[in-house]
């Protein structure tokens, strides 16, 4: 117990952390002892695969060991120095040249044994590397087999005193209590945490360090699904959850109404959440479904099962232009099916609002549909059994538990059109059922995707043309509403609010979280790209704009105008992402597309094509940056969502992809969502079984896992009754 007990210990306690390295190891993060053996490496150094100076292929990243035969500090500039070392290995001789690291020249001797690893380089007759990593070897070092792990330093903190300290904290930990239970660490053929934490920092093969991983990535996702599912589970704790009708004759009339028959992946998503209604414990379901596949339909039957069980539900969406879209094609369906509704938004007048509060006070209103304006006290549902949040991501955490608190436990279902693989979603949202619907209705229009430089967007305004000639309806969108608002804001010293209609969309690798972002980028602006196009190409149509500040009524106003025909171009800010919904526009452009993630940009072409007419979508980019432009012909590749969140994904640095926006992300320091995909399938289901056998971990073969998951999510209440 004590070894486990020393992980929690500050990690001054660890032999030859002197209080100036722990100041040191602060500024990496590390104040305890499991910070430190939890510091982990960020590659290895295999001596065992090394190359001579000779056999070493020019190009290629290898490994050289040899003797130092000459070591020179050289200055070509007053403010650069660079050490220039000449190693010898008796096949060779390879030159390594460090820049700005002056200090080498006390390190490092002639005579001395030095292993360096990098990019080998020939040029002026010699083979070279150039800022390599370098390790001073000693005798018992320089064996054959040896690998040197390379971790994260400082420069107080090298990395072989950090090699170091990490095996002290080890030591001071050895006979550390497990805390996965014997019949996981038996099924999965798993090492001890003891043994994987040791194998990982000083492995004696590669292989041995990937048992290692293998095991401490299981332990680190096992930990989160845990976290996840009983902070879900603990929201409905001392209610008594709704168990819902799901066939009753709301939800036959609704299937009666429907204009059209439900695909299959539709109805399966509507089966498996009438199945989450019906149980009598509280659901908490994540509906994802790429843009234009019909979320909002599926979803109506929830609702109507709440109808049907003599309950109320709260439709709660990010943007006013999305609620009213709903209430327009929802509604008739809804009044077929015998179902009260109304819709809420901030610009509801206020005796229009108290009328509605009063009606819904009164358990007269079925469905509340409605902005952030649900949030408000007044919103009070009496018999509120069901909540659905579209598009989830664009709320925050507290948000959505504020308007769950307006029920006892009520269901809860979340959509997004964000396109997330499985893998990303069960290390997201691991305490949610999961549903997908991934392809759009059969009958959808085609629609295609071209990537323009801006010396050619020509092109593109000559397919807009061309459609408008044919009476079709064309959007431009532009990541900038103008510069001159916020300029005056600046100089003014005010701080603008962000527009909720313009937050950023969470998922989007490069994402624009605010038009500051881009305060003095030449990107184009929507406003003077409004008046520019009425004015030139084409002055034949009406120009409408919409952006984020314009005034709620002004939106709706410029929308109906493009709804009804009034105005045949569009140019927006990504206020259009959601919520609109007009079937006769059929082109998009988006200028400097390369400022937008690629998630984001699925979601803007979402626009077009939602009627029968064939739709092109043109993405004009001023980037010279070659990966830019390869991120954007990913959009001509495939029209896929979920394709296009995989290669997405692939893009990333590993600590960009769960980011610290979700909570409990920062416990995850080995886990990569691409490749460890079948980790976090197994780890879900096995957190799953562990709960429903043992909700509180009170278990002895569970009370380690239980204060283990207290450890590493030290936040969360849910987790804290382990």
């Amino acid at each position: 117990m004590a070894a486990t007990l020393a992980l929690d210990e500050p990690v001054g306690r660890v032999r030859l952390v002197s209080p100036g390295r722990a100041r040191a190891l602060e500024g990496l993060g590390i104040r305890t002892v499991r910070d430190l053996v939890s510091h982990y490496p960020r590659r290895y150094i295999d001596l065992s695969r090394k190359e001579t100076v000779a056999s070493a292929a020019i190009g290629q990243q290898c490994t050289v060991e040899g003797a130092v035969h000459e070591i020179k500090l050289k200055r070509p500039k007053p403010r650069l120095s660079l050490v220039e070392l000449s190693v010898v290995d008796g096949t060779g001789v390879l030159v390594v040249t460090c820049f700005r690291q002056p200090w080498l020249m006390d390190q490092v001797k002639p005579g001395m044994r030095i292993a360096v690893a990098g990019k080998l380089e020939f040029n002026y007759g010699f083979k070279r590397m150039t800022n390599p990593y370098l390790e001073v070897l000693g005798d018992e070092q320089a064996a054959e087999g040896m690998i040197i792990p390379v971790h994260p330093a400082c420069e107080k903190v090298s990395p072989a005193w950090m090699r170091r300290l990490v095996g002290n904290a080890l030591a001071a930990c050895t006979g550390m209590y497990d805390p996965l239970p014997l019949e996981l660490r038996a099924k999965y053929r798993l090492m001890s945490r003891q043994r994987a934490l040791m194998s990982i920092h000083f492995p004696q093969s590669a292989a041995e360090a990937a048992e290692a991983r293998r095991r401490l990535v299981y332990e680190e996702l096992l930990l989160l699904e845990i976290m996840l599912m009983r902070e879900e589970r603990g929201r409905a704790q001392g209610c008594t959850p709704t168990a819902h009708i799901v066939d009753g004759p709301r939800v036959r009339a609704l299937a009666a109404a429907l204009p059209f028959e439900l695909t299959d992946e539709q109805k399966a998503a509507r089966d498996e959440i009438l199945g989450q209604l019906a149980d009598p414990r509280a659901a908490n379901h994540l509906l994802l479904g790429d843009v234009g596949t019909g979320k909002t339909v599926v979803a109506a039957f929830a609702l109507a099962a709440a109808a049907d069980t003599g309950s109320q539900a709260l439709f709660m969406v990010p943007t006013e232009v999305l609620a009213r879209q709903h209430g327009a094609s929802l509604g008739p369906l809804l009044d077929a099916a015998g179902i009260s509704w109304e819709v809420l938004t901030g610009s509801t007048p206020a005796s229009e609002r108290a009328a509605l509060a009063e009606r819904t006070a009164a358990g007269e209103v079925d469905v509340m549909i409605g902005t952030h304006a649900l949030l408000e006290d007044d919103v009070a549902p009496p018999r509120l059994s069901l909540v659905v949040v579209d598009e989830q991501q664009r709320f925050g955490v507290e948000q959505r538990a504020r308007l769950l608190a307006k029920g006892g436990a009520p269901d809860a279902l979340y959509l997004t059109a964000t396109p997330i693989p499985r893998s990303l979603a069960l290390a997201l949202y691991g305490g949610l059922t999961l549903s997908y619907i991934r392809r759009r209705p059969h009958g959808a229009a085609r629609r295609t995707t071209s990537v323009h430089r801006k010396t050619e967007r020509g092109r593109a305004y000559d397919a807009a043309r061309a459609a408008l000639k044919r009476g079709e309806q064309v959007y431009v969108v532009c990541p900038l509403v103008g510069k001159d608002a916020e300029e005056r804001d600046e100089k003014a010293g005010a701080t603008r609010r962000r527009e909720p209609d313009e937050e950023a969309y969470e998922y989007a690798a490069i994402s624009i979280e605010d038009e500051s972002d881009l305060l003095g980028d030449d990107a184009a602006a929507a406003k003077r790209e409004a008046a520019s196009l009425q004015g030139g190409v084409f002055a034949d149509w009406r120009v409408e704009l919409l952006h984020g500040r314009m005034g709620s009524h002004e939106k709706q106003q410029a929308m109906r105008r493009f709804r009804e025909g009034e105005a045949q171009v569009l140019v927006a800010t990504t206020v259009i992402e959601v919520g609109i919904d007009v079937p006769n526009a059929t082109v998009m452009i988006v200028e400097d597309a390369d400022r937008f993630g690629l998630a984001q940009l699925h979601q803007l072409r979402g626009r077009v094509g939602r009627g029968g007419k064939p739709a092109e979508v043109h993405l004009v980019s001023a980037s010279r940056s070659e990966v830019a432009l390869a991120r954007l012909t990913a959009m001509e590749r495939t029209d896929d969502g979920f394709e296009l969140a995989e290669y997405d994904l692939s893009l990333r640095r590993e600590g960009d992809i769960l980011g610290n926006r979700q909570h409990g992300a920062s416990a995850l320091k080995l886990v990569n969502v691409v490749r460890d995909s079948a980790f976090i399938e197994a780890a879900h289901a096995d957190a799953a079984a562990l709960l429903e056998a043992d909700p509180a971990l009170v278990m002895p073969a569970h009370r380690a896992l239980a204060r283990e998951a207290r450890r590493a999510f030290p936040d969360d209440r849910a987790v804290e009754g382990g």
